[in-house]
């Protein structure tokens, strides 16, 4: 495993989610629901690179092997497997695509906790 490689992504990750708080507080509640979906899927990929030794590119290759962990280990499964697809359906999918940002505090709410995500990821990624 790339012990730095790991930190390098996780550290976009938290980069990615200042700049979801960003767009946030200047009212682009989309664009601060696909950078937060960005964090969370930086964190994966470094989860997935801290236990496997592979880095994962595109959001269909992580989710396969985020799902592939999550199967082979209880605690990804129980931390953050729901959140993962939260933030992939609502702020991605939702929110970001279809423009479906309502309700705007429950939006709030998922864009905010990524911060927590993405913490939670580190530690389990050993870090």
């Amino acid at each position: 495993m790339d012990n730095r490689r790991v930190k390098e992504l996780l550290e976009d990750a938290k980069l990615l989610y200042d700049q979801a708080m960003a767009e946030f507080e200047r009212g682009s509640l989309r664009d601060a629901a696909e950078k937060a979906w960005g964090g969370t899927l930086v964190a994966t990929n470094a989860l997935i690179l801290a236990r496997t030794g592979r880095e994962i590119e595109g959001a269909r290759g992580t989710t396969k092997e985020f799902l592939k962990l999550a199967s082979q280990d209880k605690e990804v499964d129980e931390k953050l497997r729901g959140r993962y697809f939260t933030k992939e359906s609502f702020l991605h999918g939702h929110c970001f695509y279809m423009g479906v940002c309502e309700p705007i505090e429950q939006v709030e709410r998922w864009i905010k906790e990524t911060l927590q995500y993405i913490e939670d990821a580190k530690n389990l990624a050993g870090g």
